[in-house]
């Protein structure tokens, strides 16, 4: 089982997953997990290297959604979660690895740009059932932040890049984005739904933001759905506050480019 915690005290999972580097790759061996980015959402930005490890996985586990997107490419046991079920989902799945199973965690993206409080979860979940018998290792993907950057023309070193995407105190991300503002380009995950593009441009605004700085906000990226708005930091403002789906004219699947 998974400890418990507090997201707003601590200790924050993603600080487990970031606690040390990787084992030695020399000899992977069968007693591994892997954390496997899948990708924007369509399949073919599923990197070989994540489909090779759910073809070969006896277990998945990760949110519905997530696991929709890769049912067909693999004959694991999926094991899928909300929130509300989400420990003991992780539960099942690390006993199960730690009988022998190789188990596959999936995650939207690139779990290094938004996913690493659910691969800390999975790591601890999984360390306390096979006692640290059982390396994690994570399979990187394309990230809708890629494609954004792609779509927006804002080089990734010329950018700020920062994930509200998370449970949490998001002070540290905020205050990254007002530094950088005026300064570089930001590409930025908003939270669902109470930090969405209209709350993020809102607050950089009041922290020294051009209200003409042309900001894209990048929705259901490299799916047949896709939408791009282009608009300025000061109308995006307009759509500020809120905390539910429909307090927002943007998904919760969205990027916001502000473009310097």
């Amino acid at each position: 089982m998974t400890d418990e915690y507090d997201l707003d005290s601590g200790p924050d999972p993603a600080a487990y997953a970031a606690d040390g580097p990787e084992a030695d790759r020399t000899a992977e061996s069968e007693a591994t997990v892997h954390a496997v980015g899948v990708g924007p959402g369509n399949p073919e930005y599923l990197v070989p290297r994540a489909e090779r490890a759910l073809r070969e996985a006896d277990v998945v586990v990760g949110f519905e959604t997530v696991v929709d997107l890769v049912r067909d490419r693999t004959d694991a046991d999926c094991l899928t979660c909300g929130y509300r079920d989400e420990a003991g989902a992780l539960a099942a799945f690390a006993d199960r690895v730690a009988g022998g199973e190789r188990g596959v965690a999936v995650l939207m993206g690139d779990p290094n740009h938004s996913g690493y409080q659910f691969v800390g979860k999975v790591e601890r979940a999984v360390d306390g059932a096979a006692d640290g018998g059982v390396d994690l290792r994570v399979v990187p993907g394309v990230s809708s932040i890629q494609v954004a950057a792609s779509r927006a023309r804002t080089p990734m070193e010329d950018a700020a890049f920062v994930t509200l995407h998370k449970s949490g105190d998001l002070t540290e991300g905020l205050d990254r984005l007002r530094d950088a503002v005026g300064e570089r380009h930001l590409l930025v995950l908003p939270r669902p739904f109470d930090w969405m593009p209209g709350d993020v441009a809102a607050d950089l605004l009041e922290h020294g933001g051009d209200p003409g700085a042309e900001a894209l906000v990048c929705e259901r990226l490299t799916r047949d759905d896709e939408r791009i708005t282009r608009t300025t930091l000061g109308e995006l403002a307009a759509h500020a506050d809120g905390d539910g789906p429909d307090d927002s004219p943007f998904s919760d699947l969205s990027v916001l480019v502000v473009r310097r």
